[in-house]
């Protein structure tokens, strides 16, 4: 009986040592524990016919070699466009030289003799459009010339069919033209950058280095004069939309199914009144299409179908409270609120014309989830098409009659099924399985040998009375009898989440510190989204005031359970999450002993006009909420530590920030410890650099160094030592 209770007692103490150590190199080297890619495959061979690169010339006649992007289109198969030395620029924009392919004659023809952005194909397959030095060009195929449709573009003052900085980052697109359907038109954005103000950076890139400037609107400043031309390819004309002119943005430009009807989506400065301009290229003459006002913002997206039937227009709103889909005739007679209730539409998966269904996700039952559900065009039938607490990610084939999902949950790698869509007698529709294609098995097998340990959701109490959603996870080898040290991990920007009932929402990053003997936990404040507008929208003119007071009401409440360290709780966060770190350790300083911010924004009046202005209107109306939100105003505040890491190069969220926040903790007398990457922008990423795995590192262990305590682990030193700065 002894030798068998022995035999017991040691069989955990067993498996605990069988149990690997999961390791920094494990997850920014060796990618231990990434997950298999599935494509949704629905027995569809490509028609893309096959480029034999080792066979392509240059222009020079030398190996042409591996592209790094190939352009098919479907329509026009047997002409390619190839990209070769693509250079990236901001976050959604790059430059390459391109190449058209014909497979018929095998020419390989170079479109310009300069690296050139956004080539695409007209809809008839007979000429290229590109933008090239800030001007728009048209490549005409069949006599391999090109002309310029505009010849004004100049570096920081004019740009023709791309974005200037501020809109390719907070509108969210970079191709600033669009093909009428037919072909016939162009309609491109014409930025005058004259009087932005420049932001200038320093590249640490040779002897003398290198200064960079760019135009950058900040809080308050003046924004590029933004025009909308559109351009008449058969009689090489070009026309100005008319719209009201002055403070104003065009967030988006569509056509309709009409190639005689541009859409023009003007905006006010305060973002809180949208119109949608119907506009005929021939003139440029406009009318007042459909228009929504909103007392806080009118979010910007891509969620606008011009239905085939030349009648009507689908769209999400939070119109009422809440993000759901309408259907609205183009003549204004009509409008149907499609789906209800007090969940959100989170994107939408399909239009189905020829049934008159769409397929969309909701965050349902619980903000965490998502499930996928259809609703016909009358907004009177709905169908739930999965089922369940989890997350649920869906592509359909082209005719919405078979779907894959990625389905998985919050402890669980996502398994991968094959569905059909299944219609009864009574035209209800439902989801019924073909078969299962994957379950992730690898990369379970990884997380089970490195001892992942399980996640919980918890709720918790603000002082405001609302309930915040959060996950928790507890340490390896967890006692309630010992006390443990907490790291917050938050981001919390407006309409964001982080609670998510998904596989990868607790990162391996996580899983290394609750190994090493840390309680991680993450908290969606007020301000986050897909709880409907009115808790996504409270922040509004005052960015940082409730979002820090929940993180403060949560760390508190965390602080009180019995197996807490609560004089040893930290707070970390990237970009807006660093914003939220600082205010941690300033505003928080009684709760919060530690906080990690990387690249955060240190005041909003440094952030630019787009997003700042939106949540907080201009500095000139609003200074004092600026100023009693900005941590660099409350530095004499810190009691705990503080580390600071910043990437030089970061064109998104300035090394301004950092430094102005430096500046003032010196001025506070405070001790903090800083990073800084030189030449690297907001992501301070690099392989080949070895950037990321050196920033992972340095503050896993400044974590563990200055959160540990008797129940924590330090880091294993890899084989060479990372020195610190």
């Amino acid at each position: 009986m002894r030798k068998l209770l022995l035999v017991l007692f040691l069989l955990p103490l067993a498996a605990i040592a069988q149990t690997k150590q999961i390791t920094l190199e494990d997850i920014y080297k060796k990618g231990t524990f990434r997950g298999e890619p599935v494509r949704a495959d629905f027995g569809q061979t490509s028609k893309d016919p096959e480029i034999k690169f080792d066979e392509l010339k240059d222009e020079n006649g030398k190996p042409f070699g591996q592209a790094d992007d190939v352009i098919h289109s479907s329509k026009y198969p047997n002409t390619v466009l190839l990209k070769k030395g693509t250079e990236p620029i901001y976050r959604r924009s790059s430059k390459s030289f391109v190449y058209l392919y014909d497979f018929v004659s095998k020419q390989l023809t170079k479109l310009a003799d300069e690296k050139v952005l956004h080539p695409t194909l007209s809809p008839d397959g007979s000429k290229i459009a590109f933008v090239k030095s800030n001007n728009l060009v048209l490549f005409d195929i069949a006599t391999k010339t090109a002309r310029n449709i505009t010849t004004d573009g100049k570096w920081n003052y004019i740009i023709n069919g791309n974005c200037d900085w501020v809109y390719e980052e907070e509108f969210e697109f970079s191709r600033a033209y669009e093909w009428s359907p037919k072909g016939n038109y162009i309609a491109f954005y014409r930025f005058d950058e004259t009087n932005v103000k420049e932001y200038n950076m320093t590249l640490y890139d040779n002897a003398h280095n290198k200064d960079y400037r760019y135009k950058y609107p900040k809080a308050g400043d003046d924004n590029s004069k933004v025009e909308i031309l559109i351009y008449d390819l058969a009689g090489n004309k070009t026309v100005k939309a008319q719209f009201e002119q002055g403070d104003i943005y065009i967030p988006r430009i569509k056509w309709t199914q009409d190639d005689n009807t541009l859409v023009v989506y003007w905006m006010n400065r305060h973002q809180n009144d949208l119109k949608l301009l119907s506009t005929h290229p021939q003139t440029g003459a406009s009318s007042l299409l459909y228009e929504e006002k909103n007392k806080y913002f009118v979010e910007i997206n891509d969620d606008w179908w011009w239905l085939k039937d030349g009648k009507n227009l689908m769209f999400t709103s939070e119109m009422t409270g809440f993000r759901h889909l309408y259907l609205c005739s183009l003549d204004g007679k009509t409008k149907i609120q499609l789906t209800k209730g007090n969940y959100e539409v989170t994107d939408v998966n399909g239009v189905d014309e020829a049934n008159q269904r769409i397929y969309y996700t909701m965050a349902y039952p619980r903000p965490m989830d998502r499930n996928l559900f259809s609703t016909d065009f009358t907004g009177k039938k709905t169908w739930q098409l999965t089922q369940g607490e989890g997350w649920n990610r869906v592509e359909f084939n082209d005719n919405f009659t078979q779907f894959y999902c990625y389905r998985s949950d919050i402890n669980t790698p996502q398994t991968v099924t094959h569905n059909e869509i299944v219609v009864d007698k009574k035209k209800n529709i439902s989801a019924n399985l073909i078969k299962t294609v994957n379950e992730s098995a690898k990369q379970k097998a990884k997380t089970e040998e490195h001892g992942y340990g399980r996640a919980e959701f918890i709720k918790v109490p603000n002082s405001k009375g609302d309930t915040l959603n959060g996950w928790m996870l507890k340490p390896a080898n967890f006692d309630p009898n010992k006390k443990y040290p907490v790291l917050f991990c938050n981001y919390g920007g407006p309409g964001s989440q982080q609670v998510a009932n998904r596989f990868g929402a607790v990162s391996a990053w996580h899983q290394l510190l609750a190994q090493k003997g840390f309680i991680v936990a993450s908290v969606d404040n007020t301000g986050t989204g897909y709880r409907g507008e009115e808790f996504k929208k409270k922040t509004y003119l005052q960015l940082g005031k409730f979002e820090i007071e929940d993180q403060i009401d949560a760390a508190k409440w965390i602080g009180n359970m019995p197996f807490v360290d609560k004089n040893n709780i930290g707070h970390w966060g990237w970009s807006y999450g660093g914003f939220m770190s600082s205010l941690a350790i300033t505003k928080g300083n009684e709760v919060f002993s530690a906080a990690v911010a990387v690249a955060p924004v240190t005041n909003w009046r440094f952030y630019d006009n787009i997003y700042t202005e939106r949540y907080m209107r201009t500095p000139q109306e609003n200074a004092k909420g600026y100023d009693d939100n900005s941590p660099i105003n409350f530095t004499d505040r810190i009691k705990g530590k503080y580390l600071i890491i910043h990437g030089t190069a970061d064109d998104n969220v300035h090394f301004q920030n950092a430094t102005q926040m430096i500046t003032a903790l010196v001025k506070s007398n405070i001790d903090f410890e800083s990073a800084y990457y030189p030449n690297k922008n907001h992501g301070i990423g690099g392989q080949v650099d070895n950037t990321t795995f050196h920033l992972w590192s340095k503050m896993t262990n400044w974590i563990l160094e200055n959160m540990g305590n008797e129940n924590t682990q330090r880091l294993r030193q890899p084989a060479k030592p990372i020195k610190g700065f």
